[in-house]
């Protein structure tokens, strides 16, 4: 287990500000030790009882050879969630949570190996054939696909964890995990319903520096993927996830009251 930070570095931090107290969620009461000039302060004994349980979590679930998933597209946790995921070899979003990319991976999928294709296209030097605009717009494609999922791009099955910066800007993460009982690591602020994940970790979720406690020591205890897992991920999903059969198409029979409208039509005329 990864060293726990001290009372005095999440105080440092600023881990222990909440919000203002008209913005507070009842549910984060068992957490919350004063209110100071009418802002809710966290009691930091908790958070780190709390983060320690958190930390475990990520060593056990890792360790058994599953991915996690750091979230974080607000602009100070970015930088947290990318650094923490690249350190460990697992995953992370961090620009934007495309609706769908738990729920409906299959099609995310199919989407990343679009990326692959233009990347295998440009390697064998297929772009020399494309006009100079067919070339910008998959580039551009590849550039805007990229940003979206470059940081999932690797990840073949769906995550054994999903570690979340804060629950009110990635309330679909934090639904899509729940939909699917993927476990939940995820930093609860004074305003936020700490029930909503497996392992609530009370903390300041504005805060860089809180954050960034908080984030590093939940990598610190992941295990780091090897080659020989992203390889047995890989064979176990292709089939799953890139082989899918297509959706059957369905043909729709014509109605029959309007069949029956230009028969009555045609004998009118008729007459």
């Amino acid at each position: 287990m990864a060293n726990l930070p001290s009372v005095e570095e999440l105080l440092s931090a600023g881990a222990h500000f909440g919000h203002q107290a008209q913005r507070w969620n009842p549910k984060m009461k068992p957490y919350i030790l004063a209110k100071k000039n009418d802002i809710y302060v966290i009691n930091l004994d908790k958070t780190i009882k709390m983060l320690e349980e958190a930390g475990k979590v990520a060593a056990r679930i890792s360790g058994e050879g599953k991915s996690v998933l750091f979230v974080g597209t607000k602009p100070t946790a970015r930088a947290i969630v990318e650094e923490a995921a690249k350190k460990t070899n697992h995953f992370f979003v961090s620009n934007r949570w495309l609706g769908g990319m738990l729920t409906n991976f299959q099609t995310v999928r199919k989407s990343i190996k679009q990326i692959d294709k233009i990347d295998q296209m440009e390697a064998d030097g297929l772009f020399k054939e494309l006009s100079k605009k067919e070339v910008l717009d998959k580039t551009r494609l590849r550039e805007k696909m990229l940003g979206v999922f470059g940081g999932i791009r690797e990840m073949t099955t769906l995550p054994g964890l999903v570690v979340v910066t804060d629950l009110h800007h990635e309330h679909i993460a934090v639904a899509e995990a729940r939909r699917l009982h993927i476990p939940i690591i995820g930093i609860c602020d004074t305003n936020v319903d700490p029930t909503l994940v497996d392992y609530p970790v009370p903390a300041n979720d504005d805060a860089v520096k809180s954050i960034k406690l908080v984030v590093d020591y939940i990598a610190n205890n992941v295990t780091a993927r090897t080659e020989v897992a992203k390889n047995a991920d890989a064979e176990a999903a292709v089939k799953k996830y890139d082989d899918a059969p297509a959706p059957r198409k369905r043909f729709n029979k014509p109605r029959k009251p309007a069949a029956k409208a230009e028969e009555k039509s045609e004998t009118a005329e008729e007459k």
